[in-house]
Formats: structure tokens, C-alpha cells, sequence
């Protein structure tokens, strides 16, 4: 029996930013399929707004059909004020907020086009900085009171190992690598006040952005293997399985990455599967 089983979370409140798709979904349907009321933010609100499919109210929309609670908020996470508002009406409508998890990212075309910085637009940096690691801080910011008070809470800031190797490029690499001390340094003031901040890293995913690529018909670099990548709902249980522990301060402060979490509380991939993890876990 899996620690992800039932309803443990019957009665938590989550939200998950940047929950259009990809690994923020996966996180919405994982958390929501242990009992907890979700809520999702995105930019996307309707079908064609973004060249990948997946809107916040279409993940809503899976999660209820599940059987499971979900409310879509639309939220551009550069405007503070929008982000505030979110977190009111959840004050608000449910009086609590029990896991707070900062996946909002914006991906600008020329990441993954292997260029050198010096020919990558600088917005580039402020785009990753702004949606991303600055988006992550200003949510937790307006988490961390509400946590502190009911003395319990999680704050999952998702990651990559690209904050201790070379990933993608410059940019990318120094906002996870800031994102990391955010959270070394925010779980350090929040010491014992019962809430817990840890980042988490995915390995290789599939998310709908791989598979556009690859019925587009390009070609992924050979350390991309598909047939070992995860599905962004493992990321999702490795979220979940934290959400659920009681003891998870022993983790506050740390990158720990969606696999070692598997093989810590015993869960796997939707598919049975337990992946390779991060090039990091593989290659020491």
C-alpha cells in the first residue's frame, strides 16, 4: 500500500501555480487525487492563447471529473497585486492554506536552442528571474503568515539539477541555482514554526511541450531518452508524498530530487515505472 493511497489530504487546501500543463498539472491531479481542494493559476484560460494545449480551467475541469476539487484562477505571476488577489480569495473562500507549490515558469523560445549568452536576448534573464525564481519568493512571501499561524505548511519550490550543472543555459541555470538558496535560507527563518520549504527537482519529463517537439520531428539530444522519462505526475507524487509526511522538516531546506522521494515513501510513475532521475542522481 502506497503512502499516496486514499484521502490523506481530505481537508488540506493546495495551490500550484503555473498549472495550465506539464509538471504544474501533474501536481494539481496528484495532490488533488489524495483529497486536498486545489487551486491552479495560469495564463492560459483558453484553447489557442498558447502554442501548447492545456488551459488552468481545462486541468480544473480533469481534477473534478476525477471526483477530485479544483478552482482555476487566472494570474499572470509578474503582477503582484493579481498574485495577492489569489491568495485573499483563498483566505477568504477556505480559511487555510496547507501547501503552497511554486511551479509558475516562463520559457522563452531560445532556451533550448543551445546558444551561447552573448547571443541569447537579455530579456531572456528577466524572464526566467521574473516568472520563476522572483514569482516563487512573492508567493511564498504571502503564504508564509497564514502557515506560520496554523503552525504547519509546505512550500515546494520546483527545481532542477541545473542549479548544480549546466542546464539548457546561463540564465536557467542561475535563477534554479537561486531558487535552491531561497529555499535553504527561507527554511532557515522559518526554523520551527512548523512549516517546511523544500525544493524539488523532476528529471527528464514528458511534459506537452516534448511531445509538440517530437511529432514536430526534432531531434533530442541523446541524453533525452523518452522511453526513460517521467510523467509530470511523478514530480507531482513526489509533492504529495511530502504534503502527507508529517516528518517532513528533516527535509526543509533541500533539493531533493522527485526520485529519491520515490524511493524514500515507496511510491512510482503512473506507469509502474520507477525513473532514472535527474543526469545529476545518474552520473554522481
Amino acid at each position: 500500500m502506497s503512502i499516496l493511497d486514499g484521502s490523506p489530504l481530505a481537508g488540506k487546501v493546495a495551490l500550484v501555480t503555473g498549472a495550465s500543463r506539464g509538471i504544474g498539472k501533474g501536481c494539481a491531479l496528484e495532490l488533488a487525487a489524495a483529497g486536498a481542494a486545489v487551486y491552479i493559476t495560469g495564463r492560459t484560460t483558453g484553447a489557442g492563447q498558447h502554442p501548447l494545449p492545456g488551459t488552468v480551467g481545462g486541468t480544473a475541469e480533469e481534477i473534478t471529473a476525477a471526483g477530485g476539487t479544483a478552482t482555476a484562477v487566472a494570474c499572470d505571476h509578474r503582477d503582484d497585486d493579481a498574485v495577492r488577489t489569489v491568495f485573499d480569495q483563498i483566505a477568504e473562500e477556505q480559511g487555510r492554506l496547507d501547501v503552497l507549490v511554486n511551479n509558475a515558469f516562463a520559457i522563452p523560445d531560445e532556451l533550448t536552442a543551445m546558444l551561447p549568452f552573448w547571443e541569447v536576448p537579455i530579456s531572456n534573464w528577466d524572464d526566467m528571474m521574473d516568472v520563476g525564481t522572483r514569482s516563487a519568493y512573492v508567493a511564498s512571501v504571502l503564504a508564509a503568515p497564514g502557515m506560520i499561524d496554523q503552525g504547519d505548511g509546505l512550500i515546494a519550490n520546483i527545481s532542477s539539477s541545473g542549479a548544480t550543472e549546466y542546464a539548457w543555459h546561463v540564465a536557467y541555470g542561475v535563477g534554479k541555482c537561486a531558487l535552491d538558496r531561497m529555499t535553504a535560507d527561507c527554511a532557515r527563518e522559518l526554523g520551527d514554526t512548523g512549516v517546511s520549504m523544500v525544493s524539488v527537482w523532476p528529471g527528464f519529463v514528458r511534459t506537452e511541450r516534448i511531445d509538440v517537439a517530437v511529432d514536430s520531428g526534432v531531434e533530442l539530444p541523446p541524453s533525452l531518452d523518452l522511453s526513460a522519462a517521467e510523467s509530470p505526475r511523478f514530480t507531482g507524487r513526489a509533492v504529495t508524498a511530502l504534503a502527507i509526511d508529517a516528518d517532513r522538516s528533516r527535509y526543509s531546506g533541500q533539493a531533493v530530487s522527485a526520485r529519491d522521494m520515490a524511493d524514500a515513501y515507496g511510491f512510482t510513475d503512473i506507469d509502474g515505472r520507477l525513473p532514472a532521475g535527474p543526469l545529476h542522481d545518474r552520473t554522481g
